[in-house]
């Protein structure tokens, strides 16, 4: 039997005992964890030595490895000795005092303070050959400086015009692999790095990226910042001290480095910093405070044709209520209503032609090729299948009029002398006797009747004087109404149109039926949302940093005015 006390001392010097008595005769020591006095010292084999009462209070220790231990200062590999006479047996780092109590031998465990000055420790360490920590710090200090400082730098100013002359050692300072987007101009630092120890320069990104342009003006957007903070003011004195370029460079979001990947969208609370309090930073402003799509963003803006004939629009407020003139006279209600004419018709065309059952969105508006927007409509494409443009019929050639050509269309209409049936397919409208679409222009004249309310032209357009002559509106048909804004259509193709578009209900042309941002918050919140139903949107999701401005281009065959981008 024996009992084992454990003596720790803490940092501040207090001592912490810890007793457990053992009721066997042999305890074995060593580094192993299944000793019975378990000491995890590397100077130690894992099983050392072992410790046996021997009766009549004597007490025989033994070696069980080629290595010794020490009895009072002395290497021995054997011993025996009175346990109360007592001894101090070394074993490493720690030393175990032999004494008695009671008559059961204790065994006292004290880890010895400094033991790797002590010739013992020498024996088992490489320390006693080495400099001491604060000589060792220097060394170290003193090499870093030299091969990952002094030695670029000198090869640097030392070594002949690029390309061919390299840096010894510039691969350390790197912080990692380029990022997906610059990934081959890896290994040509100086592409990017102009100058030694000068951080990038948003003059050299627009080097190359010379379509990108700021988010606004210099000055407008040190103002939204409003008042900086001194701390941070102190830091932007500092970086500049360093070379390091100012709030709003290139390189405060596009950060490199960071791996074969594509870059993160930026944070939501980058773009929050200004404009959640833009109205009070930029009093003159036109634009709402928007700090989070779910709690802080205004109603969406869209850029409205308020005048067809001049093709001007106006950004206006879904919130108006704003009405369109695109110069058309369509009634979506009348086209997708399932018991109409127009259903009848398209019925009747039959699956052969693309339609079978009553019309659609996708019958008129056909997604992009990549499926984000929509391709112009045309009047051959998606209207001529029901409203026909043939007049006339000689022999066996029918003629057409000219979609979009009002001088050539009257030109033709004026040597036209009488109404003929062209086909049988019919349309919603005017019928014939026997159920025969045909043109009837008799008396008025016949281009007044053509381009009359109910006419094949009047259908859609709206035809006018200009000059004592007879003209038609022009037709303006965006193709995006939110320029500073993107919505991708692929994205919600597990939705239908009629969710967010009301076209069923409009019966005027003039309804713009774009959704506004309560329709959208049904499944879209902020950046942070907990519910699990709801889509997470960030502004990066919606918004460009650098948003290009998209002009005006005509599509001089159909005359319908698009929005590129």
């Amino acid at each position: 039997m024996f009992r084992i006390r454990q003596i720790d001392v803490t940092a501040t010097g207090r001592e912490i005992v810890r007793e457990r008595l053992v009721e066997q005769p042999r305890l074995t020591i060593g580094r192993a964890a299944e000793n019975d006095l378990h000491l995890p010292d590397l100077a130690l084999d894992p099983i050392h030595a072992e410790v046996v009462d021997a009766g009549a209070g004597r007490i025989a220790i033994k070696a069980l490895s080629p290595l010794a231990f020490t009895l009072d200062g002395e290497g021995t590999r054997a011993a025996s000795l009175s346990a109360r006479d007592g001894g101090e047996l070394g074993f490493g780092g720690t030393r175990i005092t032999l004494s008695e109590e009671d008559g059961v031998p204790v065994l006292t465990l004290r880890a010895v303070v400094g033991l790797e000055h002590t010739d013992q420790a020498a024996g088992f360490s490489v320390a006693s050959l080495l400099p001491g920590r604060r000589r060792m710090g220097w060394i170290a200090a003193l090499l870093i400086l030299g091969f990952l400082l002094a030695l670029p730098i000198a090869t640097h100013m030392l070594r002949g015009p690029p390309p061919g002359a390299s840096v010894i050692g510039d691969d350390l300072w790197s912080p990692g692999k380029l990022s997906l987007g610059h990934h081959k101009l890896e290994g040509k630092c100086e592409t990017c790095h102009v100058k030694g120890f000068v951080a990038v320069r948003g003059e050299t990104c627009r080097s190359c990226h010379k379509e990108t342009h700021d988010h606004a003006a210099p000055n407008l957007l040190a103002d939204a910042r409003g008042q900086v903070p001194l701390g941070r003011a102190m830091l932007n004195r500092v970086s500049a001290a360093f070379n390091r370029p100012g709030p709003g460079a290139c390189s405060d979001c596009h950060v490199q480095h960071e791996g074969p990947d594509k870059t993160p969208p930026v944070r939501q609370a980058f773009c929050a910093d200004c404009h959640k309090g833009l109205t009070d930073n930029l009093p003159a402003t036109t634009l709402g405070n928007a700090g989070d799509f779910g709690t802080l963003h205004p109603q969406f803006k869209a850029s409205v044709v308020t005048n067809a004939d001049a093709r001007s629009r106006n950004r206006l407020s879904l919130d108006a209520h704003p009405r369109e003139d695109n110069g058309l006279t369509f009634p979506h209600r009348l086209h997708l209503s399932p018991l109409g004419g127009a259903a009848r018709m398209a019925v009747s065309l039959g699956g052969g032609s693309g339609y079978g059952k009553a019309l659609t969105c996708a019958n008129c508006h056909r997604a992009s090729d990549d499926g984000v927007r929509f391709k112009p409509i045309e009047m051959e494409r998606d209207c001529g299948a029901c409203h026909s443009l043939a007049y006339d019929k000689i022999g066996s050639t029918v003629r057409t009029l000219h979609h979009g050509d009002v001088a050539q269309a009257l030109a033709d209409l004026s040597t036209y002398r009488g109404a003929m049936p062209l086909t049988r397919r019919q349309r919603p409208g005017a019928f014939s006797d026997g159920g025969i679409y045909h043109a009837s222009f008799s008396a008025p004249p016949v281009p007044m009747t053509a381009f009359a309310k109910n006419g094949v032209c009047g259908t859609c357009h709206t035809a006018e004087m200009r000059g004592g002559r007879l003209a038609v509106r022009r037709v303006t048909l965006p193709g995006r109404f939110m320029g500073h804004g993107w919505f991708d259509h692929r994205a919600h193709r597990q939705s239908k149109c009629s969710d967010c578009h009301a076209a069923s209900g409009s019966s005027v042309s003039s309804d713009l039926l774009l959704p506004g941002i309560k329709t959208c918050r049904t499944c879209h919140a902020g950046e942070d949302v907990s519910d699990r139903k709801m889509v997470p949107s960030g502004c990066a999701l919606c918004h460009s940093y650098h948003p290009a401005d998209a002009p005006l281009q005509r599509n001089a065959k159909t005359r319908i005015v698009r929005e590129g981008g």
